[in-house]
């Protein structure tokens, strides 16, 4: 049985996300800052025989995410996602959207599948002192954008000083960074962190600064401050020798994260 959920199911759908919460970071992100009942997101739950939440339905805005850690009702999902006119974007771990797929009435305009990648422990990463990598301030963040927009890698993002201020705000958001030559030449930073998970983003190495070892001294300040918080860190990558990188600090793959797009 699939039903709409409340703020009265809040203990019971916070059991079942808060089993894996690298893997539901945006489920747990949204449910903390918006709740229930907005007009812009709905969360659905899909109940077994014996009345066991078993699987999470979140709408945020256009986008849809199944949860489910087993068996769940693929078909049931999809008959919502299908009756729904205002979504362009349906998102999840690869093994639960694939099961959704087959029964969603409109055409996929495209599939992307990235690496889906998870850390919970320091215990993989140096632990020596590292003065010259700094957490951004919000002054910080003129220089931090002009590194950003200056990655050939990141020419389609849309990197503002405004976004990241927000996103520090309200506390969904940190950077890291190190400074060479009186610039800024490397940084790493999070995003959707909520109170049991953080998403590494916009891991990046100024051309003219690269081997010298920046980004993963960024990564590895920012992730052990981070896990010392008590959260779990997570990441997509597309590039698997990007992959190597993370994994040498202590990120396992868990899966792929699957986004489906909509005409």
């Amino acid at each position: 049985m699939i039903r709409q959920l409340t703020e009265k199911d809040h203990v019971i759908c916070q059991r079942l996300i808060q089993q894996q919460p690298a893997e539901n970071l945006f489920i747990i992100g949204d449910i903390e800052a918006f709740g229930y009942e907005q007009d812009f997101q709905k969360i659905w739950g899909d109940f077994d025989e014996e009345g066991n939440l078993r699987g999470i339905l979140l709408k945020y805005r256009e986008n849809f995410i199944p949860y489910s850690m087993g068996d769940f009702d693929a078909e049931g999902f999809a008959a919502i996602i299908n009756g729904t006119e205002d979504y362009s974007i349906v998102s999840g771990l690869k093994r639960i959207v694939t099961e959704v797929e087959p029964f969603l009435s409109r055409e996929i305009n495209s599939k992307r599948h990235m690496y889906y990648a998870k850390c919970d422990s320091a215990s993989s990463m140096e632990d020596r002192e590292l003065p010259h990598v700094k957490e951004a301030s919000f002054t910080d963040l003129p220089q931090l954008v002009e590194l950003l927009n200056a990655i050939p890698e990141f020419s389609e993002g849309s990197f503002t000083v405004e976004k990241r201020k927000h996103g520090m705000e309200k506390g969904v958001a940190r950077s890291y960074y190190v400074e060479e030559d009186g610039k800024f030449v490397s940084s790493a930073s999070t995003t959707a962190e909520n109170s049991m998970s953080a998403m590494i983003v916009a891991v990046c190495t100024h051309p003219q600064y690269k081997k010298k070892g920046y980004a993963t001294e960024c990564m590895t300040k920012l992730c052990r401050d981070v896990l010392n918080e008590g959260k779990e860190l997570c990441l997509f990558y597309d590039n698997p020798e990007a992959g190597k990188i993370y994994k040498r600090i202590g990120f396992k793959d868990i899966g792929y994260w699957s986004m489906y797009k909509f005409n």
